[in-house]
């Protein structure tokens, strides 16, 4: 598992500018690498009413736009809350971007009282996100959020 204590510290020291942009791709690339078991992590935005749009992500491409109304991002969206799912495949609205994704995490990101995006987190491994991941992926959301000026998206 992840030292998500030591990857706060460090992504803290990453992300050394206000500009969400930097940060979000910086984001991305650092928990693709620090943390095993992935294969895509990425943010969706929420740029119009009820509907996420893509933004900074390594991995295959991805699917956009998602609606609130529709899979793990979108319950995301809805809920306010995080999302983690042991099997995709047994979600009924899942969006399938890529087949070899079995478990997925996803964290909203609240700024003030709205939503401001999603990270999303999934991985080709049934049940891969434990409780302990998804309290430190919510600890580096918070992290990339204080860091980043979310105001001029």
């Amino acid at each position: 598992m992840a030292n998500y204590e030591l990857l706060a510290r460090q992504l803290e020291a990453l992300l050394d500018t206000r500009d969400w942009l930097t940060n979000a791709a910086q984001t991305c690339a650092f928990i693709m690498q620090e943390v095993p078991q992935l294969n895509w992590v990425g943010f969706y935005l929420q740029r119009a009413p009820e509907l996420l749009s893509l933004g900074p992500f390594q991995g295959k491409p991805a699917c956009n736009p998602i609606p609130f109304d529709k899979g793990v991002c979108g319950a995301a969206a809805r809920s306010h809350e995080t999302q983690r799912v042991e099997d995709v495949h047994a979600v009924a609205d899942h969006i399938a971007c890529d087949a070899d994704s079995r478990a997925e995490l996803v964290v909203p990101l609240i700024v003030g009282d709205r939503l401001w995006g999603v990270l999303d987190l999934d991985s080709p491994f049934p049940a891969r996100f434990s409780k302990e991941d998804q309290s430190g992926i919510e600890r580096l959301a918070r992290v990339f959020i204080d860091a980043s000026d979310l105001d001029r998206t």
